[in-house]
């Protein structure tokens, strides 16, 4: 029986999904699914993840809609749906896990509770080293390559490389961890119960940037869920890419602060809208 879902964003990164699920194959605890939330990739790169299924140690489930835009809420909630587990961990198709990541988020799992984490921004010279068997190696998670990411955030390059300090003690992962920070999309983690109680993600965002975090950590909190940050945990690293275009903010403010008029605690379309 799996005791979690990892649901990877994701669109087209074949490359990156590798990764991926490469270190997903390196994990602390083995007894987790993964449901690939696609957001309308191209028939060729649907074929090639189906070649990819049965290559790792767990199971994997390939949940993929039409290309209509930009629908990575929908096809969230799809993917919840499709999940056979009682607890859903969300990370984005551009960020490796570390290789306690899924343990440590069971750590501090808890009902009414959302367990959040950050990421490492790797330089495009660094996410350059990473490939397929610099991960099997475990060199993206050593003290050396650890080494290189502080050299290169004093040149302005990584960013948030304290992120990537590894403590596996949990007095000092709750003495410094945070309930006053927000939810990224990237990486948070909750029971599927608290996401059917808020209906899922609000499929009325169709641009990114501004959203599916914001909105569903608003939602959660007025159900009194708490947000939980634990300190130098739940590791993840950012391949880098050019930044996306920041055109659909205003237009996702509008939304957002209509939920936040009317203290929605459900999505307006959300999971229960999905025929």
């Amino acid at each position: 029986m799996n005791r979690a879902s990892v649901v990877v964003s994701f669109y087209n990164n074949l490359p990156a999904l590798k990764l991926i699920l490469t270190a997903l194959n390196l994990q602390s605890i083995k007894d987790f699914e993964v449901v690939i939330a696609d957001d309308g990739s191209k028939p060729e790169v649907v074929k090639d993840i189906s070649k990819l299924l049965s290559r790792y140690s767990f199971s994997i489930k390939h949940v993929w809609h039409e290309d209509k835009g930009f629908r990575k809420n929908e096809v969230l909630n799809k993917a919840i749906l499709a999940s056979d587990t009682e607890y859903i961990i969300f990370m984005d198709g551009d960020c490796i896990p570390h290789i306690s990541f899924v343990a440590d988020h069971l750590k501090f799992a808890k009902l009414k509770r959302v367990v959040a984490g950050r990421r490492v921004m790797m330089s495009e010279k660094l996410s350059a080293k990473v490939n397929e068997d610099f991960v099997r190696k475990k060199k993206l998670f050593s003290f050396k390559f650890f080494v290189e990411l502080l050299i290169d955030s004093f040149i302005k390059k990584s960013r948030h490389v304290e992120s990537a300090f590894f403590i596996r003690l949990p007095f000092i992962n709750k003495m410094f961890g945070n309930y006053k920070r927000g939810v990224k999309g990237c990486n948070f983690s909750l029971h599927k119960s608290g996401l059917l109680a808020v209906n899922g993600f609000d499929m009325r965002y169709k641009l990114p940037c501004v959203g599916e975090d914001t909105d569903i950590e608003y939602r959660l909190k007025l159900l009194n869920y708490e947000v939980f940050l634990p300190k130098f945990r739940l590791i993840q690293y950012h391949l880098y890419h050019m930044l996306q275009s920041r055109d659909g903010v205003e237009t996702n403010k509008v939304i957002l602060l209509e939920t936040i008029k009317h203290k929605r605690i459900k999505a307006t379309l959300g999971i229960n809208q999905l025929s």
